[in-house]
């Protein structure tokens, strides 16, 4: 019996990796200032595929308030504006050629509301991701008990501990979102 056969280290980088994505689209969500990681999220169709933002353009942050991005190419102003919109952050881009200027708006309760319901949404992406990769998992031991590489015992001590990764993760994740729930809601 080869129970080295099994790699849990793999699953638990997998799913640290889906709480670094959820932690750093979080990070986008903020509280009423302006800050460049609010525009970290969004992705531009440009050239046939999708890219992020900071590939195509600068941001930067003039003011307390407004957010600017220096389009490099003007061809893809149009692109760039449109991503913006439809981010689901609440952000108007004023366009001056290839200058689009992002003023941030007061947090009022419907804007603290909206946030909290994309927060929602990431944590619940990040849960199926993880969910993913325990299935994964599990796919992997029972193969590995199917060829003889793993016994019987050994697949279920791996399947309980693949279990708890995951629930692990999850809490995580949960813990994560109501800390960012928090912080939103604070007036």
């Amino acid at each position: 019996m080869a129970d080295e056969e099994f790699d849990m280290s793999d699953l638990k980088r997998r799913m640290q990796g889906a709480l670094g994505v959820f932690k750093n689209e979080l990070s986008g969500l903020r509280t009423g200032r302006a800050s460049a990681s609010l525009l970290e999220p969004i992705v531009v169709t440009a050239y046939g595929s999708t890219m992020p933002l900071n590939q195509v353009a600068t941001i930067s942050v003039p003011e307390a308030r407004m957010l600017s991005v220096q389009v490099w190419d003007r061809s893809m102003v149009n692109a760039v504006e449109k991503a913006i919109r439809e981010s689901n952050l609440g952000l108007n881009p004023v366009t001056e050629g290839t200058l689009l200027r992002l003023p941030i708006p007061e947090l009022n309760t419907e804007r603290r509301k909206e946030l909290v319901k994309l927060a929602h949404k990431y944590c619940e992406a990040t849960k199926v991701s993880i969910r993913h990769v325990r299935r994964d998992g599990m796919d992997e031991l029972k193969d590995l008990e199917k060829e003889g590489l793993l016994s019987e015992d050994s697949s279920r001590v791996y399947s309980d501990r693949v279990q708890k990764l995951t629930d692990d993760s999850i809490a995580e994740a949960d813990k994560m979102l109501v800390t960012k729930e928090q912080e939103i809601m604070q007036v």
